[in-house]
């Protein structure tokens, strides 16, 4: 492990420029127009891989964007890993609100500024760079495959099936994803549960046109207002949903378990003042900390309608959206949540409208066990490299493959994420701290070692 390291410090800034050429690269999923770009996203990753010193890596074509596959096999006595990530990229709208461009990554404060930075590609590069390292060293003790995909920021929609495709090509004792964050640079965690994810489209339709308001207002009933009012409705005064059916297979938590959360640091102000806020919002009788791992929670992504432009234009809209998103938790069916929704949102509509509610993605949640080797080889790995034993921590984002795996794969997963809520994320100036970054590598390059005693 030590000649590792010394090639992981020698080698830190080409590192770096590795990762940059793959950022530039604007591999947006959602948007067609990006279809040459992930490609080209896939075929820079299987170079990669293959100067990292696989044996093999291939371009593999799915049912949607290719699945990057790669392996290195020293001996098929010893343990397996296989590495997930993708290499797909949320939009950078607005685009007006970064303060550099997006795909042009920029350090600044001892950070990468662009999309991607984190979430996945900076993540996923400290994976590569990591082997990378125990491979040119001749250090690497287990075996090793690669899996990085372009779907996920999406849902993941042609994973699964390419998966049960593929399951023998896919077998391993554990899989190995960096796509999750840390509490802090100074308290290291392990992410060892996953909020599950419905996600659905509603669209409110009135007369079969825009109306002038002054001629049609207050006669004919206006698709935004209804649809504002629906919304409104999924939640009562104690932030609790009303969907009938919710709750009805979620998990309570016992007292014990919510009094180990408790243990994690946490300042309430110092996160209303990092996020401009003057107070906090949620559900009625949990901590934010529970809010946000242990709870469900539903929020609206986007609504529009009518005539958004610049001016004004006195118009009664014919046709009222939303996006919405259901965090779920593990035992929660996300296809149950789906139509549970959809069965309210048309029932309740009044008959002066329609309503069609469209679910677009989703995926379960999922919980990783503390006693597996794996777990076990990452507490000692951050703790080699931290200096102190990493915290077990519930996430409130959603991976919806994580869960798939182990249904298709039958693979656990450990989840050794060192994203920061500070990153951005999805949002405009995503960043990722280059002090992330390095230290990522090192501790991976740590959990290979220890995952190799823990499995003997």
């Amino acid at each position: 492990m030590k000649k590792s390291i010394e090639y992981f410090n020698q080698n830190k800034d080409q590192f770096l420029q590795d990762l940059f050429t793959a950022i530039r690269i604007p591999s947006i999923s959602s948007l067609s127009d990006h279809k040459p770009d992930m490609l080209r996203m896939a075929e820079t990753l299987k170079n990669e891989l293959l100067k990292a010193g696989v044996d093999k890596a291939e371009v593999m074509p799915s049912a949607g964007n290719p699945v990057v596959y790669a392996e290195k096999i020293i001996d098929p006595a010893l343990p397996t890993l296989l590495v997930y990530g993708h290499y797909d990229v949320m939009p950078v709208d607005p685009i007006d609100l970064w303060k550099s461009p997006p795909f042009e990554p920029e350090i600044r404060d001892e950070k990468i500024f662009a999309r991607g930075a984190d979430d996945d590609k900076g993540q996923s590069f400290m994976q590569i760079k990591a082997f990378e390292s125990l491979v040119k060293s001749n250090e690497l003790p287990v075996n090793v495959k690669f899996m990085i995909e372009g779907e996920e920021e999406i849902g993941s929609p042609s994973l699964s099936q390419w998966c049960i495709e593929n399951k023998d090509m896919l077998k391993a004792d554990v899989i190995l994803v960096s796509d999750t964050g840390m509490i802090a640079q100074d308290i290291p965690s392990i992410t060892v549960g996953l909020r599950g994810l419905s996600y659905v489209e509603v669209k409110v339709t009135g007369p079969n046109r825009d109306l002038h308001s002054g001629i049609f207002g207050g006669a004919v009933a206006n698709p935004a207002m209804v649809l504002s009012k629906m919304i409104a409705s999924l939640t009562d005064e104690n932030n609790r949903i009303t969907i009938p059916g919710f709750y009805d297979d979620v998990v309570e938590i016992s007292v014990e378990e919510r009094a180990q959360m408790a243990k994690a640091p946490f300042n309430l102000e110092n996160y209303k003042k990092a996020l401009d806020i003057q107070d906090i919002n949620g559900e009625k009788g949990y901590s934010t900390i529970e809010r946000t791992g242990i709870r469900p929670a539903l929020d609206v992504n986007g609504i529009w309608g009518g005539y958004t432009g610049e001016g004004a234009k006195t118009v009664l809209p014919s046709v009222a959206y939303a996006k919405i998103s259901m965090r779920l938790v593990p035992n929660q069916n996300n296809e149950k949540i789906s139509q549970l929704i959809k069965k309210h949102l048309e029932s309740a509509a009044p008959d002066y409208v329609k309503v069609e509610v469209t679910p677009l993605h989703g995926g379960q949640g999922y919980v990783s066990p503390l006693d597996m080797p794996a777990y076990k080889a990452a507490e000692k790995a951050y703790t080699a490299t931290f200096g102190k034993k990493p915290i077990p921590t519930r996430s409130g984002g959603s991976i919806p493959i994580i869960a798939e795996f182990e249904r298709v794969l039958e693979t656990k997963s450990i989840l050794m994420g060192f994203g920061l809520e500070s990153d951005a994320i999805h949002s405009p100036n995503e960043n990722f701290p280059l002090f992330n970054f390095y230290k990522g590598i090192e501790t991976i390059i740590h959990f290979y070692h220890y995952f190799a005693e823990e499995m003997k």
